[in-house]
């Protein structure tokens, strides 16, 4: 077992719990900006799970997912291992209500980061390097960005057994077969030995009731199977998904639709319209094959082109 775990500095002994700051970046304001991480421990051997979020700052489902787990004090006696929770890493674009820091970075593109690069840089770095060699895997929670609503997903590469084993035990609605993105912490963390799963559920700026339950229940469900707590769980039904793609508008013009997310469609099914805004021209969307709908376009007046529909198959 680790003696201690020892995040900036701070020291975490077995059995204590404590709030600990990544770091202290400064703005141009000579604002001082924190990161806080909320570190939780047994006095038992165990795997150590980080549940982060707000990696991009307008994607509050994770956010509040996080919030609901520490309010419901279910890591403070935990039966073995530790929990590292950081409930936002971008702070600044949170503040802001943007996916992107101020200098136009996507903090999940900065991967594995510098000591003495841009502030994203260094956030990746800090997080690479302080808290990644103390862990055995994690949930990175995320929402859809631009409109799109996720249904409650899981993204995990299915080469890797310890990936898939991972997903199991959390159990979400849909897991998805996802590559590495080059420089995202996932991606970056994997060279590490690290499995970090990615959970996608509800858009940005907006709080959505299933994407949070899903959340919670999984991050539950994962560690009572892995016996770090004890706590009533609904059972889950999870649905494989190989392959997905988008069905994208083929011109410009109102988009709408009456499917429901999550729900089965049929190859060459109706499954939405795009008009023009005078009423002289309507053309149909069908799918392009049977599958789940998994993420919807919510913006209603769209270009050629756009992502409108993502559907996963089996």
């Amino acid at each position: 077992m680790r003696k201690h775990i020892i995040i900036n500095k701070q020291r975490i002994a077995p059995g204590e719990s404590k709030e600990v700051n990544l770091n202290i970046y400064r703005l141009p304001t000579r604002t001082v900006i924190e990161i806080p991480v909320h570190v939780f421990r047994s006095k038992n051997d165990g795997p150590v799970v980080l549940l982060i979020a707000g990696m991009h700052g307008d994607e509050i489902n994770g956010i509040e997912i996080i919030r609901k787990l520490l309010k419901g004090n279910y890591f403070s006696k935990l039966l073995r291992g530790t929990v590292i929770a950081i409930p936002i890493i971008n702070i600044v674009s949170f503040l802001n209500g943007s996916r992107d820091l101020p200098d136009g970075r996507d903090l999940n593109r900065c991967f594995p980061g510098s000591q003495s690069g841009s502030l994203g840089s260094r956030i990746a770095w800090d997080l690479m390097n302080d808290v990644l060699p103390q862990i055995d895997h994690g949930i990175d929670f995320h929402t859809g960005g631009a409109k799109i609503n996720n249904y409650p997903q899981l993204r995990c590469v299915f080469d890797d057994e310890e990936n898939v084993e991972l997903a199991k035990l959390f159990g979400a609605p849909f897991v998805l077969n996802s590559a590495y993105r080059d420089k995202t912490f996932r991606k970056e963390a994997s060279k590490k030995g690290k499995r970090i799963l990615v959970y996608e559920a509800g858009e940005s700026l907006r709080f959505n009731t299933l994407a949070i339950t899903e959340g919670i229940n999984g991050c539950l469900r994962m560690m009572n199977k892995l016996k770090m707590i004890e706590a009533k769980v609904p059972d889950s039904k999870t649905i494989v998904l190989n392959d997905t793609k988008w069905v994208r508008a083929k011109i410009s013009g109102l988009f709408r639709t009456t499917k429901k997310y999550g729900t089965f469609i049929e190859k060459n099914q109706v499954i939405g319209t795009i008009s023009d805004p005078y009423g002289e021209m309507e053309l149909e969307l069908k799918a392009p094959d049977d599958g789940f709908i998994i993420g919807i376009n919510n913006q209603p007046v769209i270009n050629e082109g756009d992502a409108l529909m993502h559907i996963g198959t089996e």
